[in-house]
């Protein structure tokens, strides 16, 4: 085996010396603040039962898609699938990519063209931040959630654009705050300067609306923006992702988004789980009700025990605590580890240096006394 390369050594060297070096996590069995299984859709035995009766009342035995949906793969659950999940977000047309990864990648590298110009918010997940690099636009990064500093370079824009177009690019939920924009301003914006609107709705789906449609569907926004990006690896427990928007968007994608001509389909039986979970989410309000309750009972806590200083504000299911240092956030999440509750340290460079947080993640199956035991946990260890 040829020697390893030393420029990459040297770079693993670099992170390690940062105490920021990536390893991956062995499953234990402790009490989940860390999954983005917000509903418990993976463990739900209803769902998984459900999906194999789906497969076995329509003959379907297929292991996989046999290729690519352009060739051999675009079998009759993507059809299926895709029309309920337009009827269900209300959106014209939906196309499903076989990750959000794939999603955000195939839109914002096909999408904006040479001489259009992308303002996306510098806390945009890296999925989006790899597709706005492999596409010919200019991107520019405005504050996080600051719709002022958007207005600023949209005023730059709007006076050099020409006939180009120019994105708006944020998410209805981040994933690393937890926090939410201020989305009727955002559509105002457009509306004002003609710009095209789009949102990555990951961390909402399930979680938000009265059916867990997300955040724009249940403000009543959804018909105002250029393209929502729905992932279903987070609140309805499964895999993949779609883009909603217009007809002739998916047109599009489906003739320039490589991440989609180019990759085999998802097999059958990954589209029955999501359809399935999608109509257990329209016909069933108990986990997301369990889940507010939750997230209501954390933020007392949280107020009880004097630890708000110490936490982004947030109404979603993300809560992160704020430790700068990759060093101490570490050895906080260790104990509290060694305790059995599963929360991760987010460290830098995944979020910026003096950001260094620990995530966590609600969920409708934690309890009470979990989260009490928990935040009373972090109060001894963040203050020693």
């Amino acid at each position: 085996m040829k020697s390893f390369p030393k420029s990459l050594s040297d770079k693993l060297a670099q992170r390690e010396s940062a105490n920021a070096l990536r390893k991956l996590p062995v499953n234990g069995k402790r009490i989940d603040f860390s999954s983005n299984d917000y509903l418990g859709f993976s463990k739900s035995e209803i769902i998984f039962q459900d999906s194999h009766k789906y497969l076995a009342n329509a003959g379907i035995i297929n292991n996989g898609a046999t290729g690519s949906r352009l060739i051999s793969g675009n079998h009759d659950q993507y059809k299926i699938t895709e029309d309920f999940i337009s009827q269900f977000h209300k959106a014209d047309s939906t196309l499903v990519f076989n990750s959000g990864y794939d999603a955000n990648v195939g839109l914002f590298s096909s999408v904006p063209q040479k001489g259009d110009i992308i303002l996306y918010d510098e806390y945009i997940h890296a999925s989006i931040r790899d597709g706005i690099r492999l596409s010919n636009a200019k991107a520019y990064k405005f504050s996080h959630n600051d719709v002022d500093d958007l207005e600023r370079l949209l005023k730059r824009a709007y006076n050099t654009i020409g006939e180009n177009e120019v994105y708006i690019v944020t998410e209805s939920v981040f994933s690393m705050d937890g926090d939410s924009p201020d989305l009727q301003k955002l559509v105002d914006l457009t509306d004002e300067y003609k710009a095209l609107l789009i949102i990555d709705e990951a961390h909402a789906l399930g979680v938000a609306g009265e059916k867990g449609e997300g955040l724009l569907q249940s403000k009543n926004l959804h018909d105002k923006v250029f393209a929502r990006i729905m992932t279903f690896g987070k609140g309805l427990g499964c895999h993949g992702a779609a883009v909603l928007g217009s007809q002739q968007l998916t047109a599009y994608l489906v003739n320039f988004a490589r991440s989609f001509i180019y990759t085999t389909g998802l097999p059958p039986h990954s589209l029955a789980t999501i359809l399935t979970a999608y109509k257990y989410l329209e016909n069933h309000s108990y986990e997301r009700k369990a889940l507010h309750k939750i997230i209501l009972f954390f933020t007392s806590e949280m107020k009880r025990l004097e630890l708000t200083k110490f936490f982004i504000i947030s109404q979603s299911a993300i809560h992160c605590a704020v430790v700068p240092g990759n060093e101490k956030v570490k050895n906080i999440s260790s104990v509290l580890q060694q305790h059995n509750f599963d929360v991760k340290a987010i460290l830098s460079p995944t979020v910026p240096q003096g950001q260094e947080r620990l995530r966590f993640c609600l969920h409708a199956y934690n309890t009470p006394q979990q989260i009490t035991t928990v935040l009373e946990l972090l109060r001894v260890t963040i203050r020693s």
